[in-house]
């Protein structure tokens, strides 16, 4: 951490700007479209791929199935059972993952540059050779259904099905990603291949690549395993709607515990949003910078009813939820929300100072540095890049972008986004007066 902030002050004392190193784009004939940044210094690559496809596109009742998807993708191919598979990937030091968000499907791939030819095989066999063995879906089905039944022990999952329903009702993004314990038993094997058939195709996708390696190898590389890829997805971004959220202001879901989750919901930034900086740089201030944030300082430094309480926005292809998360003893719920509403207050009506500023712009350029450092995480970065249609130089202005905020901005992102009366209080905890109790189908 002191390594973080020695870079951050040393970047904003001497007014220069981290310099993000360039980013190289290259579309193929079938669409896919490649970015990359070069990094020489030591022999390893990562890859990122990713396609719309995410939770979004699963079929009205059938949340969960993209996120199955990915998990029978990286499981087993048309060639290699789930055993086989595992052990060819363990043998060549192959590291091969998925996942899943609201908007995208993405897999990705870790390797020595020296098998980068065989991970980039083994990644296109994955996405383009599924086996669909119906024992094996049969068999992570089951498993899935079963993790959400354990899920039900957790506060979290009723917090994650409330905020989809008051923010995202009768809309693509009004389920959680892993689906609902409801919507999981319904899923079968067709619904899986459903979601590839119309979401997984090379237009609109992105292979993200950072590490030891020049465009013109991995150009030969996409082509010679990607290249057979063809076609569109059916549905695009430019389908869905901005959300309209419920006029519901409130959930309690009673659960038989000491401690209550306490939760503030309300619409955020979409990937666009022209004050996406200054948003970032007031979220850090209020609850997404840690011990430094108002919200740790007030809740817990200053009052101790918290271990913890942090504020983080999804941004989506269109607005994403805007978060504000505690946990506590349930006889102090009350006290800390109390406090949280007055911290939104104050600084709706302006109380952020220019140190308060400084300290958020310091601590973020600090952290961008360092995430810099790394494939993965760079990776990450292009990937949202090509699925949003980010600039090329996206990278190389994000610390300038952050640098260049100013009071007056993020006093009027603080004026729009954080009245408490403007958010909607999620409980999940014992019984309290006045509830509204979530419905069943968690």
């Amino acid at each position: 951490m002191k390594k973080f902030m020695l870079m951050a002050v040393l970047l904003m004392g001497s007014g220069q700007t981290f310099a993000a190193p360039e980013v190289q784009q290259h579309t193929m004939e079938n669409g896919l479209n490649i970015l990359l940044i070069q990094a020489h210094h030591v022999p390893m690559v990562a890859m990122k791929l990713v396609m719309p496809a995410g939770s979004r596109f699963d079929a009205q009742g059938k949340g969960g199935s993209a996120s199955l998807l990915s998990d029978m993708l990286m499981d087993h191919t048309k060639t290699y059972d789930y055993q086989a598979w595992a052990a060819k990937l363990d043998d060549a030091s192959i590291r091969l993952g998925a996942g899943v968000d609201k908007d995208a499907m993405s897999m990705s791939l870790t390797v020595l540059k020296e098998a980068v030819a065989e991970g980039v095989d083994a990644m296109s066999q994955a996405l383009l050779q599924p086996g669909w063995d119906k024992k094996r879906f049969d068999f992570l089905h089951e498993n899935t259904v079963s993790s959400m039944v354990k899920a039900q022990e957790e506060a979290t999952t009723f917090a994650t099905l409330a905020e989809a329903e008051l923010l995202f009702p009768n809309q693509p993004y009004g389920h959680p990603v892993s689906g609902t314990l409801a919507s999981l038993k319904t899923i079968s094997l067709a619904d899986l291949k459903a979601v590839y058939t119309q979401q997984v195709k090379p237009e609109g996708s992105t292979l993200a690549v950072s590490g030891d390696i020049t465009m013109d190898e991995v150009i030969k590389l996409a082509q010679t395993y990607f290249g057979q890829w063809q076609g569109q997805p059916q549905h695009l971004f430019a389908d869905i709607q901005q959300p309209q959220p419920s006029k519901k202001s409130d959930y309690h879901h009673v659960m038989d515990k000491h401690q209550t989750l306490v939760e503030w919901v309300r619409l955020g930034p979409s990937r666009h949003d022209e004050h996406y900086a200054s948003l970032l740089v007031l979220n850090h201030m209020l609850g997404g910078g840690g011990f430094g944030s108002q919200l740790m300082e007030e809740i817990r430094e200053k009052r101790g009813l918290v271990y913890g309480v942090y504020s983080w926005f999804q941004p989506l292809e269109t607005s994403g939820a805007y978060v504000i998360r505690l946990q506590t003893r349930s006889d102090q719920a009350d006290e800390a929300e109390a406090v949280l509403k007055e911290v939104l207050k104050a600084l709706s009506e302006g109380a952020i100072t220019q140190e308060m500023l400084d300290k958020s712009k310091t601590n973020l350029m600090g952290g961008f540095a360092q995430r810099m450092d790394s494939n993965r995480e760079r990776v990450g970065l292009l990937g949202m890049m090509g699925l949003y249609h980010r600039p090329l130089d996206y990278l190389q202005n994000w610390t300038e972008s952050v640098k260049s905020v100013t009071l007056a901005d993020v006093r009027r992102d603080a004026k729009k986004y954080l009245p408490p009366d403007s958010w909607k209080q999620i409980w999940v905890g014992p019984k309290k007066a006045n509830q509204t109790k979530l419905k069943d189908g968690a």
